[in-house]
């Protein structure tokens, strides 16, 4: 397959203050086509809104896709490439203490699974257009849920 084939997903996440008002962003490029996704959640946390914005850009994918997502959370790269299968392996459990935000690890589980994933980090407000975008798209959403709550 070529690189034309593979849906390329930027994604980012973050709060102000942490824990506080959250929001996400994702960038999905697939050939010629552009698409942005954001949300948000009143209470939540920089890993929370990270793991929200992998969720929802995979869910948004309409049949089985070649994916490689790209963020800049160590937190669920590391999650999902090498923490989650031990979790797994143990019943979803660590070997010592829970495991935080296990129901969003479930969901971004269950997504990943509806596709074939390759996953990338970059580091965070670098230059890499498609990450500065999500950024944006994040913070945008957190402005959008503070005027709400005025």
């Amino acid at each position: 397959m070529s690189d034309r084939d593979v849906v390329v997903i930027y994604t980012d996440g973050g709060c102000a203050p942490n824990p506080g008002v959250g929001g996400w962003g994702a960038v999905l490029r697939h050939g010629g086509k552009y698409k942005e996704l954001s949300g948000g959640e009143w209470e939540s946390t920089n890993n929370r809104m990270e793991l929200m914005a992998a969720i929802e850009s995979l869910n948004a994918l309409k049949r089985r896709c070649r994916v490689r997502l790209v963020t800049d959370s160590q937190y669920v790269k590391n999650g999902v490439t090498q923490w989650m299968p031990g979790w797994k392996a143990r019943g979803w459990k660590r070997k010592t203490g829970a495991i935080k935000n296990l129901e969003l690890w479930k969901r971004l589980d269950e997504a990943v699974q509806a596709h074939d994933v390759e996953w990338d980090w970059v580091k965070g407000h670098s230059g890499v257009e498609d990450n500065e975008r999500c950024d944006e798209l994040a913070s945008q959403e957190i402005a959008r849920l503070r005027m709400e709550h005025v």
